[in-house]
């Protein structure tokens, strides 16, 4: 069987970012059984519905990378309880114009680190009421709020403490098998 073809979008656009590192790690639990696409999200202009009929290349290009996948993966970090802008944007401007979104039905998952107790859990209640809407088949569980630890993800992927490998190795797989309990589009 074909590996699985995951878009991959992370909401933080920091050089050293820590939920870039957890995208890694999930990448390499996978192994050959996905290819991890990472989109670009920085460059998108700001949504405009003014511009729907004249769609911005960097949009075009971000709806192709989505349209061509078999899922798509979040993995967000947390601002002020929320969601970065720059994701929210990426869906914003990739469920438009009305009528040719580019997520309708595709199987997805949510994930994210960051150094707070509660790690991304309101950021990632709040992704999920956005994911629900423009109709992606969201992955209810396991839900992974990680606190970030230094040390714990290095910046090539690897993880250092068992329990984390562990517990990330049973995201991915149990991912693996929602993806494969949704029709492939291509």
């Amino acid at each position: 069987m074909e590996p699985f073809r995951i878009a991959v979008l992370v909401g933080s656009l920091r050089r050293e970012s820590h939920n870039r590192r957890l995208a890694l790690a999930l990448e390499k639990l996978a192994g050959e059984r996905a290819r991890f696409d990472y989109l670009r999200i920085d460059d998108i202009p700001l949504y405009n519905q003014d511009r729907d009929s004249d769609f911005p290349e960097q949009g075009t290009r971000l709806k192709d990378g989505i349209r061509g996948a078999d899922a798509v993966l979040f993995v967000t970090a947390e601002y002020n309880r929320s969601i970065p802008g720059v994701l929210k944007n990426a869906i914003d401007t990739a469920s438009r114009p009305y009528g040719d979104g580019a997520f309708d039905g595709k199987p997805a998952a949510l994930i994210g680190t960051s150094p707070g107790a509660a790690g991304t859990a309101m950021a990632q209640q709040h992704l999920r009421n956005v994911l629900v809407f423009v109709n992606l088949s969201v992955m209810a569980q396991p839900e992974a709020f990680l606190r970030h630890r230094e040390g714990a993800i290095d910046a090539e992927g690897g993880i250092s403490d068992e329990g984390t490998r562990r517990f990330l190795q049973g995201y991915v797989d149990r991912f693996l098998a929602w993806i494969a309990a949704h029709p492939r589009p291509h």
